[in-house]
């Protein structure tokens, strides 16, 4: 079954559809990317990461997920 609904949003400047309803946590487990070493802007304000799993996506959000890398 296809899903016809879904929404447009922007994620680190590349569009993305994602199904009506989707939060921003799922976005990240989705992406593979490890949650403790990102920081992550939902329109243009920074996100409490023990709160993404309470915010969901909206037509034409802009994600912005910065992720931290140490070197030496």
């Amino acid at each position: 079954m296809k899903i016809k609904n879904k929404i447009k949003i922007t994620v680190n400047g590349k569009q993305m559809q994602v199904i009506p309803n989707f939060s921003i946590k799922s976005l990240i487990e989705i992406l593979k990317i490890p949650l403790n070493k990102i920081a992550i802007e939902l329109n243009k304000k920074i996100i409490d990461k023990k709160r993404i799993s309470k915010i969901y996506l909206k037509k034409g959000d802009k994600i912005e997920i910065v992720h931290f890398i140490g070197g030496g």
